[in-house]
């Protein structure tokens, strides 16, 4: 039995953050779950699976689709009472009986159970206080980054979700930057800790713009990840481009990132 299940619409960057801490500190982490269109057809619940055309056409788990998501979704009752805000990325104790929701808890519950092995919260309480700092601050960004993101999607991006992206876009790698000057290894302290991993993993999600530097166009938009944006943060990019190569976040960041790549050159006008 794995430590924690998570159940999620996949590929999903922001569940790296709990599949790479657990490469780091050796804690089994299970995922499950699809594409956000499939995930329409699935039960959303700790033992979450598609649903047959029957069990689909009997289902009374019928809820109303947020942020993200359209249409009906199946989650049961159990689901609602572990995650109650009913989104994903959800994770689960074994039991299925705690949920844990947002994706920053979920990779600090996975920190705090492999803690012992690997202190990815830092070395003491300092430390893992200013670890904190760094990951309420990737949430105001991540914030920013999904209604962007969407709006991007949809066709709907305006010059004022492009203006506030963009102003976000620059405080947050602004921050990211001074962290490590002069010559700083990592974010926080002299390892690893969630700082990195969670910058890491926030950022790939962002290049996703690249993918859309069509919509951007017609808006007469620029790209915020612009042909020079590595040299306004260069040792934010610079420790970007080292932890996608690391042996624990390759396997999640590699495959993503070349997709992306491929879809702009492939596609360069979408």
């Amino acid at each position: 039995m794995s430590d924690l299940r998570i159940f999620s619409y996949l590929p999903n960057p922001r569940i790296w953050k709990a599949t790479i801490a657990a490469r780091l500190c050796g804690v089994d982490v299970e995922v499950r779950g699809s594409s956000p269109k499939e995930l329409q057809s699935w039960l959303w619940d700790f033992d979450a699976h598609p649903l047959s055309g029957s069990e689909l056409a009997r289902s009374a788990d019928n809820k109303t689709g947020k942020v993200g998501f359209t249409g009906t979704l199946h989650k049961t009752d159990a689901f609602m009472e572990a995650h109650p805000f009913g989104t994903v990325p959800a994770a689960f104790s074994p039991d299925g009986k705690t949920g844990i929701f947002e994706s920053n808890s979920i990779m600090r519950a996975v920190a705090r159970l492999g803690e012992k092995r690997v202190p990815l919260y830092g070395r003491d309480s300092y430390e893992a206080a200013r670890v904190d700092s760094f990951l309420d601050a990737s949430l105001v960004f991540a914030r920013d980054a999904q209604i962007y993101l969407l709006s991007l999607i949809s066709g709907k991006v305006s010059p004022e979700i492009h203006s506030r992206m963009r102003d976000g876009f620059k405080v947050y790698m602004g921050g990211i930057n001074q962290a490590l000057s002069p010559e700083r290894e990592f974010i926080v302290g002299e390892s690893l800790t969630l700082a990195d991993i969670c910058f890491a993993a926030e950022l790939a999600l962002f290049f996703n713009e690249k993918a859309r530097k069509g919509e951007l166009l017609k808006k007469n938009l620029e790209t915020i990840l612009h042909d020079g944006v590595e040299s306004e943060y260069p040792l934010a990019f610079a420790h970007f481009a080292r932890l996608s190569k690391h042996a624990s976040f390759a396997p999640d960041m590699e495959p993503y990132l070349k997709k992306i790549e491929l879809s702009r050159t492939t596609h360069p006008g979408r």
